[in-house]
């Protein structure tokens, strides 16, 4: 899988990519990600200018096509034959679940745009993007940390960088429900214990103790989940 991430502030991806799984995933040779700077597609060579005030006199300022055009289509041609996906973050997308995250891992590669201000120029929208994500109903600064979210999400899904996939298929959300409980050793802990079932050694028992848990949990935090289910 290659990430390709166009963004005005690269720096901020330097430590999130930079340990845990997906740095295994990259020295792996299982994941490729680049980070480019949307300002370096700016006409103005001087300034780096990179956003204009919005037509209709909205307050605020919006990212100017030229910069995103060019940025988008460089990635394009760094990815020709790999057949990418253009990403746009922003709160106007569908929002991210499990059933995305497994549709995107199924692709070669993926331009991820992150907007910055009031959001990007609709032309770009229209002629450049593929898919428009949210990651929840809520505004932040830009779209780096929904980006992040999408390639952690999606990496968790390709083939070799867990090192056990059943773990991945345990995971919330997985099956459409919340995860169930989880225990480890001691197995009295501030005078709790575990679960009887979790020790009994009875598979069928554990898993049928499973599957009432992670319904039990999300009837309770989460119905929209068993609705949708």
């Amino acid at each position: 899988m290659i990430f390709d991430i166009l963004t005005l502030f690269p720096a901020m991806f330097e430590g999130a990519f930079s340990d845990s799984i997906i740095k295994r995933a990259v020295e792996k040779g299982l994941v490729s990600i680049g980070i480019h700077n949307i300002r370096d597609y700016s006409d103005d060579l001087r300034h780096q200018t990179v956003d204009d005030y919005p037509y209709g006199g909205d307050a605020g300022m919006l990212m100017k096509p030229e910069p995103l055009a060019g940025a988008i289509t460089a990635a394009k041609e760094r990815l020709a034959g790999s057949d990418p996906v253009v990403v746009y973050m922003t709160p106007a997308g569908r929002l991210l679940d499990q059933d995305i995250v497994k549709e995107l891992a199924e692709k070669k590669s993926l331009i991820l745009l992150c907007g910055r201000y009031k959001g990007i120029d609709q032309r770009i929208v229209d002629n450049y993007v593929d898919m428009e994500l949210s990651i929840g109903d809520y505004v932040l600064s830009g779209g780096e940390i929904p980006a992040m979210a999408v390639v952690d999400a999606v990496t968790r899904l390709i083939p070799g960088v867990l090192g056990n996939m059943d773990s991945a298929e345990t995971d919330s959300f997985h099956s459409g429900l919340l995860s169930h409980p989880h225990y480890t050793r001691p197995e009295i802990f501030e005078g709790i214990r575990v679960p009887e079932v979790l020790i009994s050694g009875h598979h069928a028992n554990i898993k049928e103790w499973q599957k009432e848990k992670s319904i039990e949990i999300t009837r309770e935090r989460r119905p929209d989940l068993l609705k949708k289910r």
